[in-house]
């Protein structure tokens, strides 16, 4: 009886799963044809163009969304366990504590004040702390692991996915114009790019127009603020956990779910072993496919004009997160 429901659970979500695959494989076309186009970035804006077809959305609410939804959810936890194998606690340590702490309190600030100024602007359910971690932490990654936490659905994921893609993307552009008149030298600018561009591939994009130098110093300030999706994930649990008294008969979420233990796990396994080149590597492609997968079904359940007819607040919200988060981390790299 059971293998009779696995097999029927398994065609119900394979249409969902094998297009999401497609749809990440034609994101790696994109990429590797405009390597300025971030792997991800292209996976989430083309999940976002497909929603908007006609023809298309009746399929995506109904024989693929199944499929999509697991894209959405499963895969973005196993690649966020597999994120963790990106991060060495010893790289991070060598940036020296006056960096780190800079970091960590730029993320706080942005954090907390994103949170209120989306509960002050009504935003709806969950996506003021969802627009909050995107935009503090890792982009659509720390999305994706808030609303596991937080238990939201995939359609309040959508709108603070497409709105951190929409900034991560105008980061690409921005940000290296103010590199020159800013007066930065090519590492400043990397510190700069680290701390406050969302996801790691735009992190990426941005940062190598400045050298290797500036390349290597963003990715590792970058993964720093990557470490606090752990403790941000916790707290959250913990605090949502206090407000809420489970329905009967139901237990509540663990305070540090699985994936996020994972995470953890991996990042230590770093930390303190030596794992092979060939590991990482290998590893290190499957999290971005699986993240690819994950963000087209993300990007999936976005439309553009329930956004546009209800969203302005939200983008309201996240224009003044990442102006917040580069202004921070300006003068963090001043300070520092």
């Amino acid at each position: 009886m059971s293998s009779i429901s696995s097999a029927s659970a398994l065609r119900r979500i394979a249409p969902g799963l094998l297009v999401a695959a497609a749809a990440a494989l034609i994101a790696w076309g994109v990429h590797a044809a405009l390597p300025a186009v971030p792997l991800l970035t292209a996976a989430v804006v083309l999940g976002i163009a497909v929603a908007q077809i006609p023809a298309a959305q009746p399929v995506l609410a109904g024989r693929l969304k199944p499929g999509l939804s697991v894209a959405a959810k499963r895969c973005m936890r196993l690649g966020i366990v597999l994120l963790g194998l990106q991060l060495s606690l010893v790289d991070i340590a060598a940036l020296g504590w006056v960096a780190i702490v800079a970091v960590i309190g730029v993320l706080l600030i942005t954090f907390v004040v994103t949170l209120g100024l989306g509960r002050a602007l009504r935003l709806p359910g969950h996506q003021p702390l969802l627009i909050a971690a995107g935009f503090s932490i890792c982009g659509a990654s720390a999305i994706g692991a808030m609303s596991a936490a937080t238990g939201s659905d995939d359609e309040e994921a959508a709108t603070p996915v497409a709105l951190v893609t929409l900034c991560g993307t105008l980061a690409i552009a921005v940000l290296p114009l103010l590199w020159h008149p800013l007066g930065l030298s090519a590492v400043q600018f990397g510190h700069w790019v680290g701390a406050s561009v969302h996801d790691v591939g735009q992190v990426v994009a941005t940062a190598q127009i400045a050298g290797s130098a500036a390349l290597a110093v963003a990715v590792v300030v970058k993964l720093t603020r990557v470490v606090m999706l752990a403790p941000m994930v916790a707290v959250t649990t913990l605090v949502m956990r206090r407000r809420s008294e489970p329905a009967p008969g139901a237990s509540r979420p663990p305070i540090v779910p699985l994936f996020v233990a994972g995470f953890i796990a991996a990042m230590l396994l770093r930390s303190f072993t030596t794992v092979p080149d060939a590991v990482l590597e290998t590893a290190a492609a499957v999290q971005t496919a699986l993240l690819a997968v994950a963000l087209f079904g993300l990007g999936a359940a976005v439309r553009i004009r329930s956004l546009v007819r209800t969203g302005w607040r939200a983008l309201v919200v996240a224009l003044a997160s990442w102006v917040l988060v580069a202004a921070l981390a300006l003068g963090a790299v001043h300070l520092g």
